[in-house]
C-alpha cells in the first residue's frame, strides 16, 4: 500500500509541475523565467510539506490520516484548471497596471494555484516513511527504498505528462488524470466509502475544455496546446487573421484577405535581399516559419524561388495552411530546430532569414558568433542573412548585441528599423542602400515602393554591444532588463 501511494504521489508532484508551467504559458509565456518560477515554487512547497509532514506523522502515525491527506491533495489539484482562467486573467491585468513583469506575475500565479496541493503531496513522503519504519536497525533500507520508489514515480510523472498526457489530452485533463490517480490510491487506505471522489474526478475528465483565453478583439477561430506551446488563431474585426503563441503579446504570422503584403515587418524579407543582388533569390531558408507569412508571399511574388521553411512546431505549419492561406508549391517544410537543421543542410542559400522567437526571447544559440559563422558558410556568393530583432519600443540593447555579433562574422551589417518594435538586421559581403534603390526596378511592381522605403531607412548597425558566443549569450538577462526599463518609463 505504501509503495503504491509513494509512487503515485511522486508521479503527481512532478506531473503537476509540468502541467502548471503549461497552464501559465498562455498568460505569461514559456520563458526560462516562468520555468524557474514554477520549479522554485514547487521546490519550496515540497520542502514545507516535508517539514510539516514529519511533525504530523509523529502525532498521527496511522495510514488513514495519510490517505486523507492525499485525497485532499487530489481534490485541490482538480480545482486548479477551473480557477486558473479567471485568476490568471485577473493577475495579468493587475500586474500590467502596476508595471510588474512576467517574473512577479508568474511567481504569484504558480504560488496561488499549485503551492497548497504540492505542499500536501510533500507531506506524504515523511508520513509514509514514519509508517514504514518498523525496526530502527532496518530504517536506512526502508527509507532508501521509499525514496527510490518516489523518484521513479517522479520520473514517470514527468515523462508521461510532457510526452503523452499534455499532447493527447491537454493541460486541464492532465490535472484531472493525476488527481484521479491520487484519489484511487488514497481510497485503498480510507475505504471505498470515499469512492465518489475518484468517480467524480473520472467524470471531470469528460468535461469539454472551453476557450483557454479570450481574444482582446476579434474571435478565436482555433486554439490548442501543441507539443511545444499554446497556439491560437484569432480573426480580427477587419477580417485579418493572426497567429499568437503562448502569452499572445506578439503576432507570429499575419494573413490579410486578398493580399500577400502585411504592412508589417514580414514585408521587409521580400525586398532586403535586393540590397546585395539584382536577380531574385533562387533559394532561401526561413528559420522560424511559424504560419508561413513570408513563405506564402514568396510563393506569390517569386514563384521560382525554392523555400526551405524550418519550424520546430509542425502544428503551426498546419495552422498556416488551414487558416492563413499558406500555399507555395516550391516550399519544403522541416519540423526541426533551426540550428541543428542548418548544420546538416547543404547550403547554397541566397538568403537565410532568422525569425525564431519564443516570445519575448530569441533562442540564445541563434544569437552567437558560432551561429552566424555557420549561416555564412551556408550562404551562396552574394547571399545575405536577415535577422528580425523584436524589442520594446525605444529599446535597442538586443539590436546592438546582435549587430556587434554579426559584424564579427560579416564584412557588412546594415539595419532597417522597419517597425517601432522590429528591426531587421542584414549581414552580407557586399550590400548597400544604394544597390537596393537601383535594384528596386527589377522587383515585382507591388514591391518597388517597399524597396525604395527600405533603402531610405537602411543604415549602418548601431554602435556598441558585445559579441555573444555559444559559451556566453545572456539573452534572457538582456531582454528582461530591457522589459523592466520599458515598464519603468
Amino acid at each position: 500500500m505504501l509503495t503504491a501511494l509513494v509512487f503515485v504521489v511522486g508521479a503527481a508532484s512532478l506531473g503537476v509541475e509540468i502541467a502548471a508551467a503549461r497552464l501559465l504559458a498562455p498568460y505569461f509565456g514559456a520563458s526560462t523565467i516562468v520555468w524557474a518560477n514554477t520549479i522554485g515554487v514547487v521546490l519550496v512547497a515540497l520542502s514545507v510539506g516535508y517539514w510539516f509532514g514529519g511533525r504530523f506523522a509523529d502525532r498521527h502515525p496511522h495510514l488513514r490520516g495519510l490517505c486523507l491527506l492525499v485525497l485532499a491533495a487530489s481534490l485541490l489539484i482538480a480545482v486548479v484548471p477551473f480557477a486558473a482562467r479567471p485568476f490568471l486573467g485577473f493577475s495579468v491585468d493587475a500586474f500590467d497596471t502596476v508595471s510588474v513583469g512576467g517574473f512577479a506575475g508568474s511567481l504569484f500565479g504558480v504560488l496561488v494555484l499549485v503551492a497548497v496541493p504540492v505542499t500536501l503531496l510533500g507531506a506524504a513522503a515523511p508520513w509514509a516513511v514514519r509508517l514504514a519504519v518498523g525496526e530502527m536497525e532496518r530504517s536506512g533500507e526502508v527509507v532508501g527504498r521509499l525514496y527510490a520508489i518516489s523518484t521513479a514515480g517522479s520520473l514517470l510523472g514527468t515523462m508521461i505528462s510532457a510526452l503523452l498526457l499534455i499532447p493527447l489530452l491537454g493541460t486541464q485533463r492532465t490535472f484531472f488524470v493525476f488527481a484521479l490517480a491520487l484519489a484511487l490510491v488514497a481510497c485503498i487506505g480510507v475505504g471505498w466509502r470515499f469512492v465518489l471522489v475518484p468517480a467524480a474526478l473520472a467524470l471531470a475528465i469528460a468535461i469539454p475544455v472551453g476557450t483557454i483565453k479570450g481574444a482582446h478583439s476579434g474571435r478565436v477561430l482555433y486554439e490548442a496546446e501543441t507539443t511545444h506551446q499554446y497556439a491560437r488563431v484569432v480573426e480580427r474585426p477587419d477580417g485579418s487573421r493572426v497567429l499568437e503563441l503562448n502569452e499572445g503579446q506578439a503576432v507570429h504570422s499575419l494573413w490579410r484577405p486578398g493580399a500577400y503584403l502585411t504592412g508589417d515587418y514580414w514585408d521587409g524579407h521580400l525586398v532586403l535581399p535586393a540590397a546585395a543582388r539584382r536577380r531574385p533569390a533562387g533559394r532561401i531558408a526561413i528559420l522560424g516559419n511559424a504560419g508561413g507569412t513570408v513563405a506564402r508571399a514568396y510563393g506569390h511574388f517569386f514563384p521560382r524561388t525554392a523555400v526551405d521553411a524550418v519550424e520546430i512546431d509542425a502544428e503551426l505549419t498546419e495552422l498556416g495552411r488551414r487558416f492563413l492561406g499558406l500555399r507555395n508549391p516550391r516550399m519544403r517544410v522541416f519540423a526541426e530546430d533551426a540550428r541543428p537543421w542548418l548544420e546538416r543542410s547543404s547550403g547554397g542559400y541566397d538568403a537565410i532569414m532568422v525569425d525564431a522567437y519564443r516570445q519575448p526571447y530569441i533562442p540564445f544559440y541563434l544569437t552567437t558568433r558560432e551561429f552566424f559563422e555557420l549561416a555564412r558558410e551556408r550562404l551562396a556568393p552574394a547571399g545575405v542573412t536577415i535577422v528580425n530583432v523584436g524589442h520594446p519600443d525605444g529599446s535597442d540593447a538586443l539590436e546592438r548585441v546582435l549587430g556587434k555579433t554579426m559584424a564579427a562574422v560579416f564584412p557588412r551589417v546594415l539595419r532597417d528599423p522597419i517597425e517601432p518594435t522590429n528591426t531587421l538586421l542584414v549581414g552580407g559581403t557586399d550590400l548597400s542602400a544604394s544597390r537596393l534603390r537601383r535594384n528596386a526596378s527589377a522587383l515585382p511592381v507591388a514591391l518597388r515602393p517597399l524597396a525604395r522605403g527600405a533603402a531610405a531607412r537602411l543604415a549602418p548597425r548601431l554602435p556598441g554591444g558585445e559579441v555573444f558566443t555559444d559559451d556566453r549569450a545572456p539573452v534572457e538577462w538582456l531582454v528582461d532588463s530591457s522589459l523592466l526599463e520599458y515598464a519603468n518609463e
